[in-house]
């Protein structure tokens, strides 16, 4: 079975090519549930531009501190302890929120409250960036967002596996 690690390598560069586009002219990104830093290092290095700020649970938190101390660039900020249920967040006025492999592994009320606060924190005009293995119509878009998919689910058993469809 590969890591979570082997995950974020096959899909960092196809998620990259779409936030080059959906990012060019935002300044600030707050990633919710950065979970080992991977993604924030990877596109805040890739889009200096930007001022990054890594999230997520407490518990995660050393984990993304080492990251970032050992590879962030200078444009990598946090991490800050954020739960999605909980408020304020810890930041107001975002140009831009991302969350990848977050969403489709929370039960449906944490995902309402995620929505809400989004609503709270993302500027007017902002942007919000979602990713995971989602499926439409159904199916999966890849073989390897459902082989991802059953991987998270396996470490949690309350994962939705939302269906999420096209607004």
């Amino acid at each position: 079975m590969p890591s979570l690690s082997d995950y974020f390598e096959l899909n960092k560069d196809p998620i990259f090519q779409i936030l080059v586009d959906v990012l060019g002219n935002i300044h600030s990104v707050l990633e919710i549930g950065s979970g080992t830093g991977q993604h924030g290092v990877y596109f805040a290095e890739n889009l200096p531009h930007l001022i990054w700020h890594t999230s997520d649970l407490p518990e995660y938190l050393p984990e993304i501190t080492e990251r970032i101390a050992r590879e962030g660039p200078e444009n990598i900020r946090g991490p800050l302890a954020l739960n999605v249920c909980d408020r304020p967040w810890p930041v107001s006025s975002m140009d831009a929120i991302f969350s990848a492999n977050t969403l489709h592994i929370m039960p449906l009320k944490i995902v309402e409250h995620f929505f809400e606060a989004v609503g709270e924190v993302l500027v007017k005009g902002g942007v919000l960036c979602v990713y995971g293995p989602f499926r439409y119509g159904g199916r999966y878009t890849s073989e390897s967002n459902a082989r991802f998919d059953q991987y998270l689910k396996q470490r949690d058993s309350l994962s939705l596996g939302l269906k999420i469809s096209r607004i």
